[in-house]
């Protein structure tokens, strides 16, 4: 998916990959400053998510009641039971383990993919792309200092399962633990929310029918972090809502010409966009 439309929007998946590496010397030549400048953006702000989200690492109790009662709320409105679709990967090993490395690798792998591709060669998308994120981003730390939510695999009780910890696959250690192991921060699911995020800019920057697939991702992304017990239904619907709103906002907070092409550097004209 990430590959999508590297020799330009026309070309849409192309499997040719000839001149690829002059066309990414050739757009990324005199933008060195540019890139240290969002290597710094991306590290100040990955630190400061991470020491927000430790903020309610430990709130065991409020954590756990807030799964009880979101689990009440599903209920009350009808949305489908979660047991539902972990049952499909429960005595199947095979789709449990690939469920289990997709929701461990696909969000920072497709992530950084998606933005690096952007950046190269999508430079217009890329900036409203990366502001969507941290918005999004941003607003999810937000509900989770002010709403600590344990993931429906501390729910045994509720018929719940913790795939990854049944196949030797958990990327959490305990809630004491360090780095970005607040196991308290399911609601909203940022998996989703970014997902869904990356999958339009794919769609945006490219062109052809091919970049409908892109769609997948986020699909797939639901999927896989209900059935393995990383996430309720309304997590993903909430990362939805933040993720619309912040589209909407975006405009007003942001000019237009700040996520124009010429705000992101020279790039050479054979690789500027059609309209």
């Amino acid at each position: 998916m990430v590959a999508a439309g590297l020799g330009g929007p026309g070309v849409g998946f192309s499997p040719a990959f000839g001149g690829i590496a002059e066309k990414m010397r050739a757009a990324v030549h005199g933008r060195g400053g540019e890139a240290v400048r969002q290597l710094a953006l991306i590290t100040v702000l990955y630190l400061a998510y991470r020491v927000g989200r430790m903020a309610t690492a430990d709130d065991t109790v409020r954590a756990l009641g807030n799964a009880r009662s979101m689990l009440s709320i599903e209920d009350a409105l009808g949305l489908p039971e979660e047991t539902t679709v972990q049952g499909v990967f429960l005595h199947r090993d095979l789709l449990a383990v690939g469920a289990n490395f997709y929701y461990a690798t696909a969000h920072f792998t497709v992530a950084v993919g998606v933005l690096l591709w952007l950046w190269v060669f999508r430079p217009e998308h890329y900036r409203w792309t990366r502001n969507l994120m941290v918005a999004l981003t941003a607003a999810a730390l937000a509900v989770h200092m002010l709403m600590p939510l344990a993931p429906p695999r501390m729910l045994p009780e509720y018929g719940f399962v913790d795939l990854a910890a049944r196949h030797g696959q958990s990327v959490y250690g305990s809630p004491e633990s360090g780095g970005l192991s607040n196991q308290f921060a399911a609601m909203p699911s940022l998996h989703v929310g970014w997902a869904l995020l990356l999958a339009f800019a794919v769609v945006a920057a490219t062109r052809g029918s091919w970049r409908w697939l892109a769609l997948a991702h986020p699909v797939l992304t639901t999927v896989v972090v209900v059935g393995t017990g990383n996430h309720y239904w309304l997590d993903a619907v909430v990362a939805v809502v933040l993720l619309g709103s912040a589209s909407l906002l975006h405009p007003l907070v942001v000019p237009a010409s700040d996520t124009a092409w010429g705000a992101m550097g020279p790039v050479g004209p054979e690789l500027l966009p059609t309209r």
